[in-house]
């Protein structure tokens, strides 16, 4: 593989993938749980433990969108995660590798309740809806993708944030024994991303464990991660390992490598181009033409609130 900057790992336009690889590990189920303190005590059922199972009892979610969904096949074969590698077959190719259980949660910081939570525990905290969000990529593609999760907001309120606890940060998994690319000096690992308070709190910000009804994919960021429709797709931390809630704001992985071209909220914003290419349009994935890119990803009426007042195009 061919080392490049990260200024130069943006391609804009690429044609998706279409050849389907099946590269679900199905690994070692774990023995029953209890939760842990915080979360009720409550015993667990035999947890769901292989990339692919199915998750049962799926509310559906009034945050939906009805339009057309991507195909799964593209969903799980054109990633963007650069531990596995920066070309987006290689994350298919690449993240069998990774072990998703056991897994655990450190949640910390400016909280009343500090926890560590496995994944199982986490299947189980608050009942689980299948979200089908629109997703936008700041290089200019786009895709429709029916997660299943919940508000993130339901494991906040169970860590029970102090007054100083004005950012939640999110730090994902560096093993360069599982994950090829971080041998790349592509960013500055861990990769880290992180959210204002008041956005992790919107019931769209979403804690991630599953897609198309299903136990996440490697590729795709098992077996935890948050999805931010309303933001360009890389604010959407995978395999997240720790929860930081603090005072001051998070130094994110991308606006670290290139703080003119990736501001810490990253907000959808047709109006605001990339210093390289515009953001005016989007390809959606399976689809020839180019179609508008909408405020906020769409999702204004219920996120623009939260941004009341500011310079969103100094505030990018």
């Amino acid at each position: 593989m061919v080392i490049r900057r990260p200024s130069d790992i943006v391609p804009s336009e690429i044609t998706p993938q279409g050849l389907y690889r099946d590269r679900r590990a199905f690994l070692r189920s774990a023995g029953l749980l209890a939760v842990a303190a915080g979360t009720g005590g409550l015993l667990l059922p035999e947890p769901v433990t292989a990339a692919g199972a199915k998750l049962a009892n799926l509310r559906k979610s009034p945050f939906s969108t009805t339009e057309e969904k991507t195909p799964y096949k593209d969903v799980t074969t054109y990633n963007n995660y650069y531990e596995f590698g920066t070309d987006k077959d290689e994350p298919a190719e690449n993240a069998h590798a990774l072990k998703t259980r056991p897994w655990t949660v450190v949640i910390e910081g400016e909280v009343k309740k500090s926890l560590t939570l496995d994944i199982d525990q986490l299947l189980k905290l608050a009942p689980l809806e299948e979200r089908v969000y629109r997703m936008r990529c700041v290089e200019g593609w786009s895709m429709v993708i029916p997660w299943v999760g919940y508000s993130l907001s339901e494991l906040i309120k169970r860590v029970q944030p102090t007054g100083n606890a004005k950012y939640v940060e999110f730090v994902t998994l560096a093993d360069p024994k599982q994950m090829p690319g971080i041998s790349y000096p592509v960013l500055k690992w861990p990769y880290v991303e992180g959210l204002r308070m008041d956005e992790a709190m919107n019931p769209l910000a979403l804690l991630c464990v599953g897609l198309y009804g299903e136990v996440l994919p490697n590729q795709n960021g098992a077996p935890v991660r948050v999805v931010v429709p309303w933001k360009y797709g890389f604010k959407s931390g995978k395999s997240i390992v720790r929860i930081r809630f603090t005072a001051t704001q998070p130094k994110t992985a991308w606006n670290v490598a290139q703080p003119s071209e990736y501001g810490f909220y990253s907000n959808v914003n047709p109006e605001v181009d990339h210093p390289r290419w515009s953001q005016a349009k989007e390809r959606r994935i399976g689809e020839f033409g180019k179609r508008p890119t909408l405020m906020f990803n769409g999702y204004a009426q219920q996120v623009a609130s939260l941004y009341a007042g500011m310079d969103l195009k100094k505030n990018f």
